[in-house]
């Protein structure tokens, strides 16, 4: 694990060396099948960690949302997406990242959220999560009301889940704001929320938080309150107000 742990590491500094080259450069931005964004950094990037990869270790899978699975049937898969919010990134925000995960038959066991303007490094392997070599961990919430909630798109709610039940959330709630992607995941692993929710999701986009959160002793799962490795949902928060909320969306 330390040395995987390494290697993600070197997969992140690379990978942020070209995404720094773009950031508000005003990069052309193509439309995917889905209407989602794509740049040539998401696409360099992503190009740059595999190739680094199947250069260290042939025998792994990849699934990259880019350029999608190579090696699908092997034990250890890294699954990989280069900038997670995109739409932030071309709209000059600091709130997106990269995201590096490492599964071992099909469970996340190493999880990477880099933010490469920030030079912000965080990792987790399910049982510890670190900050650019410090430990961190979710922060004791003891109600609702004393909670800050994120969200990557409210919109998305409505499309996909139970739009009024989450409205009594967010009246429950302190604080809630759009401060989603990946970076409200790092936001609740380093104490600064306490919920960030998202209503729908690729394995790309969680695969890599799962041990994260985990990592930070906090709760993670899908909509439902299943494993979340294994849905296309997720709600992480802290232990302490995790029921009520599994309790309100239901």
């Amino acid at each position: 694990m330390t040395e995987l742990k390494k290697f993600s590491k070197f997969l992140a500094d690379e990978s942020g060396k070209i995404i720094r080259n773009y950031f508000r450069t005003h990069v052309p931005v193509d439309s995917k099948a889905d209407e989602s964004p794509v740049t040539i950094a998401d696409k360099t990037a992503e190009e740059k960690m595999r190739e680094l990869i199947m250069k260290e270790f042939p025998e792994h899978g990849i699934i990259g949302e880019e350029f999608g699975t190579i090696n699908e049937a092997a034990e250890y898969k890294w699954i990989l997406d280069p900038i997670d919010g995109t739409k932030s990134f071309i709209s000059g925000s600091v709130t997106f990242g990269t995201l590096i995960a490492l599964t071992k038959n099909d469970e996340p066991i190493l999880g990477v959220i880099n933010q490469p303007i920030l030079n912000e490094f965080l990792i987790g392997d399910n049982f510890s999560c670190e900050l650019n070599g410090v430990k961190t961990e979710v922060r004791k919430c003891a109600s609702l009301s004393q909670a800050t909630l994120l969200n990557t798109d409210h919109l998305n709610i409505e499309k996909y889940q139970n739009a009024k039940k989450f409205d009594e959330l967010i009246r429950k709630v302190k604080l809630y704001r759009n401060w989603g992607d990946c970076y409200g995941y790092y936001l609740v692993a380093t104490g600064y929320a306490d919920i960030m929710i998202d209503p729908v999701m690729n394995i790309w986009d969680s695969a890599a938080v799962i041990p994260v959160i985990r990592g930070a002793k906090g709760i993670i799962t899908d909509y439902c309150g299943n494993d979340a490795a294994k849905g296309d949902s997720i709600i992480a928060a802290s232990p302490e107000i995790y029921q009520e909320i599994i309790r309100m969306l239901k």
